[in-house]
């Protein structure tokens, strides 16, 4: 599996494919003067549904943010219920 960031302006989308095709995709939007991430789409595929991968996106743009120092707000409401599962985020969780 393979991440692919594509970034253009204050968005963009982070894909993850396998060598034949697309499994899914999470879109964000970049507020840069408040050093933060929205993540505003979570789709996985159906033929991948149910194997963690919408997960790995949401971890994808937690990485992303890290690196460059942006707090995350999760619009969306998959990514928020994965981020409130997780134990290593909260220093950069934005909740509203």
């Amino acid at each position: 599996m393979k991440f692919e960031n594509n970034k253009s302006g204050n968005g963009g989308v982070l894909t993850l494919n396998n060598e034949i095709k697309e499994i899914g995709r999470l879109t964000y939007t970049i507020f840069p003067e408040d050093q933060k991430l929205i993540i505003s789409f979570v789709l996985v595929h159906p033929e991948f549904e149910g194997r963690g991968m919408g997960k790995y996106l949401v971890e994808e743009a937690i990485k992303f943010a890290r690196e460059n120092s942006w707090n995350v707000y999760p619009h969306c409401s998959y990514a928020r219920a994965v981020m409130m599962r997780m134990n290593d985020v909260e220093d950069i969780f934005l909740k509203n």
